[in-house]
């Protein structure tokens, strides 16, 4: 779920009003009534005219589009620049970093080493990888897998900030060593939450089970074979005539090299990642080449979770995304899969129709451009889907409200804290709303006839403001698992986005670490966060910072203090059920959390 906070709305806005001045001069092309069978004339007419317009108005360099059809690509274009300083333009050639796209190649070799009797992905990640360990509060816990990793259910940390993004990145083999002094943040098979870290040390043991370098058994096990002539695993971005450069609201900037490779290293243009698209609706073959088996791909894309509770009905495969929230969004046409990417400045998309034998793959080189490429992704392949077949998407209506407030005791069971990925959210009861707060915005709950509560932001409190696919999102409590959870619900689609905290009597652990903070030992990194800070409110101990290079505002997390030396981020999820834990190093008593040291600034 994606909330943007009073600023972002009203940059929104103003944009909003620009775009309706120009919409004389700069509509929509229209679409016919019938569109011929298998001609994509208007996708290309509509999508062209959509990418520039989103382009503009989010600031947005360069960009690449290619759809594919089976075993052909029917369309693939850029749009803008690949390196505005010189003029060079973005095209179907252009080398973009491919960020957790990469992902899915990383399953893919794996797969085929299963194949090979190489690998057995129910196994112990231990079995493959012996110098793993991880220290861990689950006595009961199953073991880590390839398996549990690939779905996302590994219960490793989300990343090892320290040293991720940096001029001159260690090994990744070397996480191993970092690892050792981490918690697994929950046991495996409890929740999907995402992981960088799980595919990296999955990339160690693929190299091990290989008997060659990471990125070397890529290139032979999958992108040679594939015809993916321009694409490879590495370090850094393609520094080539054809590869793009990064950019951030308009203005060029430095893509740093990435350590974790398996996880995000791949250098790929829209063309060859055609190619792949090509191979899976091939049933695993290019050519004469049989990549990996019929029967590995239907592995892949089978639904892994249902077992999971807390997961509800949001499935994933190995290495691939099933569901959605919202943004990748299309019916009646069988499994969607996809993948998105995005590394400090690139942005990227993958969505597959298995059924329909229909992909596309969106690219783009500018960090603004998260929503541009899902936005352009999914209008592509509706419009594909139905040239192809006839199928339309249904009609989406916005969803009623209903006519009265819901009683006093329902919506008091609502009031609370919720550790979410966008942060703490604090919903509270008004006469006959509740309010919702996170980060610098303020939005409303309000009542739906369905017995949901939609989200709603006016802007100074009396203009309704439309939050794009936050119109139509749902939300409701429940508790499953033992967890008193937020649910989104878009149509028949339900996914946790959070999870109620309650506040606890905090004595005096760890609130001698309350104050400002400043990291130690950042290096040559990448600022991903800043302006640390460790406050309290009520019973409730905050962490609060800033995330300069992926939105604007400031984040915070409630921590539960599990003793007089460690805490844990509150939550379910991504970057949640981590350990904060004080050190002593050269008699100095310090923060320490994913890799990097924070020192207390003086009062």
């Amino acid at each position: 779920m994606k909330i943007c906070h009073i600023r972002m709305i009203g940059k929104f806005l103003l944009s909003t009003v620009a775009a309706l001045g120009l919409a004389g001069c700069a509509g929509a092309p229209p679409k016919p009534v019938e569109m011929p069978r298998s001609d994509y004339s208007y996708v290309k007419e509509y999508i062209s005219w959509l990418a520039r317009k989103e382009m503009k108005k989010n600031n947005v360099t360069g960009l690449s589009i290619a759809l594919v059809d089976d075993q052909k690509v029917v369309w693939a274009e850029g749009f803008g620049y690949a390196d505005k300083a010189n003029e060079i333009p973005a095209t179907p050639s252009t080398v973009y970093r491919a960020g957790s796209i990469s992902k899915l190649f990383t399953a893919t070799a794996a797969m085929q080493l299963v194949e090979q009797g190489k690998l057995n992905i129910d196994k112990p990640l231990s079995t493959y990888l012996p110098e793993f360990s991880i220290n861990s509060r689950f006595p009961d816990a199953s073991p880590i897998t390839p398996r549990t990793i690939m779905t996302h259910h590994s219960g490793l940390p989300s990343d090892l900030a320290k040293g991720m993004w940096t001029k001159n990145p260690e090994p990744f083999e070397n996480n191993l060593d970092r690892l050792k002094y981490e918690y697994a943040a929950y046991p495996p098979d409890f929740v999907f939450s995402y992981s960088n870290v799980g595919v990296t040390v999955l990339g160690h043991a693929l190299e091990n089970v290989a008997g060659r370098d990471f990125a070397a058994h890529m290139d032979a096990s999958i992108l040679k074979p594939l015809g993916m002539s321009h694409s490879g695993f590495s370090l850094g971005p393609d520094r080539t005539v054809n590869g793009a450069k990064a950019y951030r609201k308009g203005r060029e900037a430095e893509e740093l090299p990435l350590r974790d490779v398996p996880a995000g290293g791949l250098n790929t243009t829209v063309l060859d990642l055609s190619r792949f698209m090509e191979m899976i609706f091939a049933g695993g073959r290019i050519g004469e080449l049989q990549i990996v088996k019929p029967e590995t791909l239907a592995e892949m894309l089978r639904p892994q979770n249902a077992h999971v509770p807390l997961d509800l009905n949001f499935r994933v495969g190995l290495g691939w995304m099933l569901s959605g929230l919202g943004d990748i969004d299309i019916r009646n046409a069988g499994p969607v899969a996809h993948h998105g990417g995005a590394t400090l400045y690139h942005r990227s998309q993958l969505v597959l129709l298995p059924e329909q034998k229909l992909g596309v793959v969106v690219m783009a080189n500018s960090a603004d451009a998260g929503g541009v490429v899902n936005i352009l992704a999914t209008e592509a392949l509706k419009l594909a889907l139905e040239a192809k077949t006839g199928i339309r998407q249904p009609v989406q209506e916005k969803p009623a409200y209903a006519a009265e407030s819901l009683p006093l005791e329902a919506l008091q069971a609502y009031e609370g804290r919720y550790a979410t990925v966008a942060g703490l959210v604090n919903v509270s009861r008004r006469s006959d709303y509740l309010r919702g707060e996170v980060m610098d915005a303020t939005l409303r709950l309000v009542p739906r006839a369905d017995g949901l509560l939609g989200v709603q932001y006016r802007l100074l409190g009396l203009i309704p403001i439309s939050l794009g696919d936050l119109d139509y999102i749902g939300l409701s409590r429940a508790v499953v698992a033992g967890r008193d959870i937020l649910k989104a619900h878009f149509g028949a689609q339900e996914m946790l986005v959070g999870e109620r905290v309650r506040p606890e009597p905090l004595g005096e652990k760890l609130t001698r670490f309350i104050g400002e903070y400043e990291i130690v030992n950042r290096g040559d990194d990448a600022v991903l966060f800043e302006k640390v800070r460790v406050r309290q409110e009520g019973d409730f101990l905050l962490v609060e910072y800033g995330l300069p290079l992926f939105a604007e505002g400031r984040m915070s997390m409630a921590i539960k203090p599990i003793s007089e030396t460690e805490a844990l981020t509150c939550g379910l999820g991504r970057g949640m059920g981590e350990t904060i834990r004080a050190v002593t190093v050269d008699g100095e008593e310090l923060l320490q959390y994913s890799g990097y040291l924070l020192r207390k600034k003086p009062d």
